[in-house]
Protein backbone atom coordinates (compact mmCIF):
# COMPACT_ATOMS: atom_id res chain seq x y z
CA UNK A 1 0.00 0.00 0.00
CA UNK A 2 1.94 3.20 -1.01
CA UNK A 3 0.78 6.66 0.93
CA UNK A 4 0.07 9.27 -1.00
CA UNK A 5 0.97 13.04 -0.70
CA UNK A 6 1.26 16.46 -2.72
CA UNK A 7 4.77 17.59 -2.98
CA UNK A 8 5.14 21.41 -3.55
CA UNK A 9 7.75 21.65 -6.06
CA UNK A 10 5.90 22.15 -9.27
CA UNK A 11 3.12 19.60 -8.41
CA UNK A 12 5.39 16.90 -8.15
CA UNK A 13 3.55 13.62 -6.39
CA UNK A 14 5.37 12.30 -3.66
CA UNK A 15 4.48 8.88 -2.10
CA UNK A 16 6.09 6.91 0.86
CA UNK A 17 6.96 3.11 -0.22
CA UNK A 18 6.55 0.68 3.09
CA UNK A 19 8.00 -2.30 1.83
CA UNK A 20 6.17 -4.34 4.31
CA UNK A 21 2.70 -3.18 2.72
CA UNK A 22 3.37 -2.57 -0.66
CA UNK A 23 1.32 -4.16 -3.55
CA UNK A 24 2.75 -6.33 -6.35
CA UNK A 25 2.18 -4.01 -8.59
CA UNK A 26 4.13 -1.16 -6.48
CA UNK A 27 6.76 -3.76 -6.10
CA UNK A 28 7.09 -4.50 -9.93
CA UNK A 29 7.17 -0.24 -10.70
CA UNK A 30 9.73 0.13 -7.93
CA UNK A 31 11.93 -2.48 -8.91
CA UNK A 32 11.68 -1.54 -13.10
CA UNK A 33 12.56 1.74 -11.94
CA UNK A 34 15.55 0.51 -9.28
CA UNK A 35 16.94 -1.52 -12.29
CA UNK A 36 16.89 1.50 -14.88
CA UNK A 37 18.74 3.70 -12.09
CA UNK A 38 20.96 1.26 -11.44
CA UNK A 39 22.00 1.46 -15.15
CA UNK A 40 22.38 5.11 -15.51
CA UNK A 41 24.04 5.54 -12.28
CA UNK A 42 26.50 2.80 -12.54
CA UNK A 43 26.58 1.51 -16.36
CA UNK A 44 28.20 -1.54 -17.16
CA UNK A 45 28.57 -2.47 -13.81
CA UNK A 46 26.17 -5.87 -12.54
CA UNK A 47 22.53 -5.26 -11.95
CA UNK A 48 21.41 -7.25 -9.22
CA UNK A 49 18.68 -9.64 -9.50
CA UNK A 50 14.64 -8.09 -8.50
CA UNK A 51 14.50 -11.10 -5.62
CA UNK A 52 17.77 -9.49 -3.87
CA UNK A 53 16.44 -6.05 -4.45
CA UNK A 54 13.34 -7.09 -2.92
CA UNK A 55 14.88 -9.58 -0.14
CA UNK A 56 17.14 -6.31 0.74
CA UNK A 57 15.04 -3.78 0.99
CA UNK A 58 12.68 -6.14 2.98
CA UNK A 59 15.28 -6.98 5.07
CA UNK A 60 14.96 -6.27 8.65
CA UNK A 61 17.76 -4.48 10.25
CA UNK A 62 18.20 -4.55 14.14
CA UNK A 63 20.49 -1.02 13.98
CA UNK A 64 18.91 1.54 11.39
CA UNK A 65 15.37 2.07 10.27
CA UNK A 66 14.85 3.03 6.45
CA UNK A 67 12.89 5.29 5.06
CA UNK A 68 11.99 5.64 1.08
CA UNK A 69 10.17 8.54 -0.62
CA UNK A 70 9.53 7.44 -4.50
CA UNK A 71 8.22 10.77 -7.12
CA UNK A 72 5.96 9.64 -9.19
CA UNK A 73 5.35 10.66 -12.79
CA UNK A 74 2.49 11.36 -14.88
CA UNK A 75 1.37 7.61 -15.32
CA UNK A 76 1.94 6.54 -12.14
CA UNK A 77 5.18 5.16 -13.27
CA UNK A 78 8.59 5.94 -10.29
CA UNK A 79 10.52 8.82 -11.65
CA UNK A 80 12.96 9.41 -9.04
CA UNK A 81 13.85 8.93 -5.10
CA UNK A 82 15.22 9.45 -1.92
CA UNK A 83 15.96 6.91 1.10
CA UNK A 84 17.04 7.73 4.48
CA UNK A 85 18.76 5.43 7.30
CA UNK A 86 19.18 6.46 10.83
CA UNK A 87 19.94 4.69 13.92
CA UNK A 88 17.45 3.12 15.77
CA UNK A 89 16.28 3.80 19.19
CA UNK A 90 17.67 1.88 21.95
CA UNK A 91 20.43 0.37 20.26
CA UNK A 92 24.01 0.45 21.68
CA UNK A 93 25.77 4.21 21.52
CA UNK A 94 22.47 5.37 20.35
CA UNK A 95 22.69 9.18 21.92
CA UNK A 96 26.20 9.44 19.69
CA UNK A 97 24.45 8.59 16.16
CA UNK A 98 21.32 10.50 17.19
CA UNK A 99 21.44 13.95 15.10
CA UNK A 100 22.72 11.89 11.98
CA UNK A 101 21.04 10.64 8.93
CA UNK A 102 22.52 8.98 5.55
CA UNK A 103 20.41 9.44 2.86
CA UNK A 104 20.58 8.37 -1.46
CA UNK A 105 18.86 9.03 -4.27
CA UNK A 106 17.79 10.86 -7.55
CA UNK A 107 15.86 11.06 -10.72
CA UNK A 108 15.93 9.61 -13.95
CA UNK A 109 17.23 11.24 -16.87
CA UNK A 110 14.05 11.89 -18.51
CA UNK A 111 12.62 13.60 -15.86
CA UNK A 112 15.46 16.31 -14.58
CA UNK A 113 15.03 19.66 -14.06
CA UNK A 114 11.52 19.98 -13.58
CA UNK A 115 11.37 20.40 -10.00
CA UNK A 116 11.43 16.32 -8.98
CA UNK A 117 14.68 16.66 -6.87
CA UNK A 118 13.50 19.41 -4.92
CA UNK A 119 10.16 17.15 -3.95
CA UNK A 120 12.19 14.80 -2.75
CA UNK A 121 14.28 17.22 -0.69
CA UNK A 122 11.00 18.61 0.81
CA UNK A 123 10.03 15.20 2.06
CA UNK A 124 14.01 15.00 3.71
CA UNK A 125 13.22 18.08 5.52
CA UNK A 126 10.08 16.80 6.80
CA UNK A 127 11.53 13.60 8.15
CA UNK A 128 14.36 15.04 9.58
CA UNK A 129 12.14 18.03 11.51
CA UNK A 130 9.74 14.82 12.75
CA UNK A 131 12.54 12.44 13.57
CA UNK A 132 14.77 15.60 14.81
CA UNK A 133 17.99 15.03 12.85
CA UNK A 134 20.24 17.96 11.86
CA UNK A 135 22.92 16.50 9.90
CA UNK A 136 22.02 14.92 6.65
CA UNK A 137 24.97 12.75 4.64
CA UNK A 138 25.08 12.29 1.09
CA UNK A 139 27.62 10.59 -1.22
CA UNK A 140 27.54 11.26 -5.41
CA UNK A 141 30.14 10.15 -8.01
CA UNK A 142 28.06 11.62 -11.10
CA UNK A 143 29.06 15.61 -12.23
CA UNK A 144 25.29 16.35 -12.34
CA UNK A 145 24.79 15.09 -8.54
CA UNK A 146 27.93 17.31 -7.46
CA UNK A 147 26.59 20.00 -9.34
CA UNK A 148 23.28 19.79 -7.73
CA UNK A 149 24.08 19.28 -3.92
CA UNK A 150 26.00 22.53 -4.22
CA UNK A 151 23.70 24.46 -5.78
CA UNK A 152 21.29 23.25 -2.56
CA UNK A 153 23.95 25.10 0.02
CA UNK A 154 25.49 21.09 1.02
CA UNK A 155 29.22 21.47 1.66
CA UNK A 156 31.75 18.81 0.79
CA UNK A 157 33.54 16.80 3.61
CA UNK A 158 35.09 14.05 2.24
CA UNK A 159 36.15 12.42 -0.98
CA UNK A 160 37.01 9.14 -1.58
CA UNK A 161 38.42 6.34 -4.60
CA UNK A 162 37.15 3.27 -5.53
CA UNK A 163 40.19 1.19 -7.13
CA UNK A 164 39.87 -1.86 -9.25
CA UNK A 165 42.67 -4.40 -10.28
CA UNK A 166 42.67 -7.26 -12.69
CA UNK A 167 43.85 -10.17 -10.87
CA UNK A 168 45.92 -11.22 -14.43
CA UNK A 169 48.32 -8.17 -13.58
CA UNK A 170 49.04 -9.39 -10.21
CA UNK A 171 53.14 -10.23 -10.12
CA UNK A 172 52.83 -13.01 -7.68
CA UNK A 173 56.32 -13.59 -6.43
CA UNK A 174 56.17 -9.84 -5.41
CA UNK A 175 53.45 -10.92 -3.40
CA UNK A 176 54.55 -13.77 -1.46
CA UNK A 177 57.94 -11.32 -0.73
CA UNK A 178 55.37 -9.00 0.65
CA UNK A 179 53.70 -11.82 2.70
CA UNK A 180 57.04 -13.11 3.99
CA UNK A 181 58.05 -9.77 5.45
CA UNK A 182 55.10 -9.33 6.95
CA UNK A 183 54.87 -12.29 8.49
CA UNK A 184 58.12 -12.23 9.26
CA UNK A 185 59.21 -14.53 12.38
CA UNK A 186 61.13 -11.40 13.60
CA UNK A 187 58.15 -9.13 14.75
CA UNK A 188 56.36 -11.67 16.92
CA UNK A 189 53.24 -11.92 15.22
CA UNK A 190 51.01 -14.60 15.32
CA UNK A 191 48.44 -15.30 11.59
CA UNK A 192 44.89 -16.07 12.17
CA UNK A 193 42.68 -16.29 9.06
CA UNK A 194 39.32 -16.94 8.26
CA UNK A 195 38.18 -17.99 5.00
CA UNK A 196 34.29 -18.62 4.21
CA UNK A 197 32.90 -17.60 7.80
CA UNK A 198 34.16 -16.53 10.79
CA UNK A 199 32.48 -18.32 13.87
CA UNK A 200 30.13 -15.87 15.71
CA UNK A 201 32.03 -16.74 19.33
CA UNK A 202 35.54 -15.30 17.68
CA UNK A 203 33.28 -12.07 15.86
CA UNK A 204 32.32 -11.11 19.42
CA UNK A 205 35.85 -10.79 20.39
CA UNK A 206 36.65 -8.92 17.55
CA UNK A 207 33.81 -6.03 17.07
CA UNK A 208 36.20 -3.98 20.07
CA UNK A 209 39.49 -4.24 18.16
CA UNK A 210 38.30 -3.88 14.18
CA UNK A 211 35.95 -1.14 15.80
CA UNK A 212 39.30 0.52 16.83
CA UNK A 213 41.13 0.07 13.65
CA UNK A 214 37.81 1.23 11.58
CA UNK A 215 37.49 4.55 13.44
CA UNK A 216 41.54 5.10 12.99
CA UNK A 217 40.23 5.52 9.20
CA UNK A 218 40.42 9.15 7.94
CA UNK A 219 37.34 10.46 7.24
CA UNK A 220 38.64 14.35 6.24
CA UNK A 221 36.20 17.15 7.79
CA UNK A 222 33.00 14.34 7.97
CA UNK A 223 30.97 14.93 11.28
CA UNK A 224 29.93 11.84 12.30
CA UNK A 225 29.04 9.14 15.04
CA UNK A 226 32.07 6.29 15.92
CA UNK A 227 32.74 4.47 13.26
CA UNK A 228 31.97 0.77 14.41
CA UNK A 229 31.98 -3.28 13.51
CA UNK A 230 28.40 -4.41 15.34
CA UNK A 231 28.03 -8.33 16.10
CA UNK A 232 23.55 -8.07 15.06
CA UNK A 233 24.96 -7.42 11.67
CA UNK A 234 26.71 -10.46 10.85
CA UNK A 235 23.78 -12.96 11.34
CA UNK A 236 22.09 -11.33 8.74
CA UNK A 237 24.98 -10.85 6.39
CA UNK A 238 25.93 -14.82 6.59
CA UNK A 239 22.05 -15.59 6.16
CA UNK A 240 22.12 -13.46 2.76
CA UNK A 241 25.59 -15.12 2.14
CA UNK A 242 24.07 -18.81 3.12
CA UNK A 243 20.86 -18.39 0.23
CA UNK A 244 22.90 -16.51 -2.36
CA UNK A 245 26.36 -17.84 -2.13
CA UNK A 246 29.19 -16.11 -0.99
CA UNK A 247 32.32 -16.01 1.32
CA UNK A 248 33.86 -13.54 3.63
CA UNK A 249 37.50 -13.60 4.23
CA UNK A 250 39.46 -12.63 7.53
CA UNK A 251 43.08 -12.34 7.94
CA UNK A 252 44.35 -11.22 10.99
CA UNK A 253 48.01 -10.47 12.45
CA UNK A 254 48.02 -10.41 16.39
CA UNK A 255 50.47 -9.39 19.13
CA UNK A 256 49.53 -12.21 21.63
CA UNK A 257 45.27 -11.46 21.77
CA UNK A 258 46.04 -7.92 20.31
CA UNK A 259 44.65 -7.23 16.74
CA UNK A 260 47.35 -5.16 14.89
CA UNK A 261 46.87 -5.78 11.32
CA UNK A 262 43.53 -6.91 9.36
CA UNK A 263 42.59 -7.50 6.18
CA UNK A 264 38.95 -8.18 4.72
CA UNK A 265 37.34 -8.76 1.82
CA UNK A 266 34.23 -10.40 0.62
CA UNK A 267 33.06 -12.84 -2.58
CA UNK A 268 29.18 -12.77 -4.27
CA UNK A 269 28.53 -16.38 -6.10
CA UNK A 270 26.44 -14.21 -8.14
CA UNK A 271 28.95 -12.03 -9.28
CA UNK A 272 31.38 -14.50 -9.50
CA UNK A 273 34.34 -12.71 -11.11
CA UNK A 274 35.13 -9.72 -9.00
CA UNK A 275 36.22 -10.02 -4.91
CA UNK A 276 35.64 -6.83 -2.49
CA UNK A 277 38.40 -6.12 -0.67
CA UNK A 278 36.96 -4.22 2.59
CA UNK A 279 39.37 -3.09 5.27
CA UNK A 280 42.53 -2.84 5.52
CA UNK A 281 43.74 -1.16 8.48
CA UNK A 282 47.28 -1.30 10.80
CA UNK A 283 47.56 -0.13 14.35
CA UNK A 284 49.48 2.97 14.89
CA UNK A 285 52.40 1.65 16.68
CA UNK A 286 53.25 -0.72 13.86
CA UNK A 287 53.14 0.93 10.82
CA UNK A 288 56.19 1.14 9.19
CA UNK A 289 56.52 -2.60 9.16
CA UNK A 290 54.90 -3.53 5.99
CA UNK A 291 51.98 -5.39 8.06
CA UNK A 292 49.30 -4.07 5.28
CA UNK A 293 51.36 -5.20 2.48
CA UNK A 294 51.36 -8.66 4.25
CA UNK A 295 47.77 -9.44 4.86
CA UNK A 296 47.03 -7.78 1.59
CA UNK A 297 49.14 -10.06 -0.07
CA UNK A 298 47.93 -13.33 2.01
CA UNK A 299 43.89 -11.86 1.55
CA UNK A 300 44.93 -11.81 -2.48
CA UNK A 301 46.48 -15.17 -2.52
CA UNK A 302 43.35 -16.44 -0.31
CA UNK A 303 41.52 -15.39 -2.42
CA UNK A 304 43.08 -16.77 -5.37
CA UNK A 305 43.05 -20.03 -4.38
CA UNK A 306 39.48 -20.78 -3.34
CA UNK A 307 37.83 -18.96 -6.74
CA UNK A 308 40.28 -18.47 -9.23
CA UNK A 309 37.16 -17.41 -11.07
CA UNK A 310 37.89 -14.37 -9.67
CA UNK A 311 39.26 -11.76 -12.31
CA UNK A 312 38.56 -8.35 -10.60
CA UNK A 313 39.14 -6.36 -7.20
CA UNK A 314 37.41 -3.50 -6.24
CA UNK A 315 38.13 -1.20 -2.97
CA UNK A 316 37.48 2.09 -1.78
CA UNK A 317 39.94 4.15 -0.29
CA UNK A 318 39.83 7.72 1.25
CA UNK A 319 41.50 10.29 -0.74
CA UNK A 320 43.75 11.74 1.68
CA UNK A 321 45.24 8.09 2.61
CA UNK A 322 48.55 8.01 0.85
CA UNK A 323 49.88 5.10 2.17
CA UNK A 324 47.28 2.99 1.30
CA UNK A 325 46.55 4.30 -2.38
CA UNK A 326 50.22 3.90 -2.38
CA UNK A 327 50.32 0.30 -1.67
CA UNK A 328 47.18 -0.40 -3.64
CA UNK A 329 48.99 1.52 -6.47
CA UNK A 330 51.83 -1.17 -6.40
CA UNK A 331 49.27 -3.71 -6.23
CA UNK A 332 48.16 -2.72 -10.03
CA UNK A 333 44.64 -1.10 -8.73
CA UNK A 334 43.86 2.07 -10.83
CA UNK A 335 40.85 4.76 -10.23
CA UNK A 336 38.05 3.92 -11.29
CA UNK A 337 35.76 6.60 -9.90
CA UNK A 338 35.11 9.49 -7.64
CA UNK A 339 32.89 9.79 -4.30
CA UNK A 340 32.14 13.21 -2.71
CA UNK A 341 30.64 13.11 0.69
CA UNK A 342 28.17 16.22 1.23
CA UNK A 343 26.89 16.93 4.61
CA UNK A 344 23.92 19.42 4.72
CA UNK A 345 21.26 20.74 8.04
CA UNK A 346 17.88 21.58 8.07
CA UNK A 347 18.44 25.27 7.89
CA UNK A 348 20.40 25.02 4.56
CA UNK A 349 17.26 22.53 3.58
CA UNK A 350 14.73 24.68 4.22
CA UNK A 351 16.87 28.12 3.00
CA UNK A 352 17.20 26.08 -0.62
CA UNK A 353 13.21 25.36 -0.62
CA UNK A 354 11.86 28.53 0.38
CA UNK A 355 14.09 30.01 -2.83
CA UNK A 356 12.37 27.65 -5.10
CA UNK A 357 8.84 28.24 -3.97
CA UNK A 358 9.50 32.40 -4.53
CA UNK A 359 11.13 31.90 -7.96
CA UNK A 360 8.81 33.09 -10.54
Amino acid sequence: MLENSAANARHTVTTVFDPQRASEADWANFLTYWRVRAGEDFPGDPVAPDADTRHNVLRFNPLYEFHRVLAVGAHGEFIGSLSASFRREGTPEHEAFAPFLETWGGVLRPHRRRGVASALLRALLELMEARGKTVATVKTHLPEGHAFLQAVGATQKHRSIENRMYLADLDWRELARWQAEGFAPAHGLRAEVHAGRVPMERLATLMAPLSALLSDAPTTLLDRPPLRYELEDFPHWYADMDRRGGEHFLVLLLDGDEVVAVCEASWNRQFPDRMHQRLTAVDRRWRGKGLAKGVKAAMLQLVHERHPEVTLAYTHNAEVNAPMLSINHRLGYTEYRRDGFYQLGTETLRAYLCGREVRP
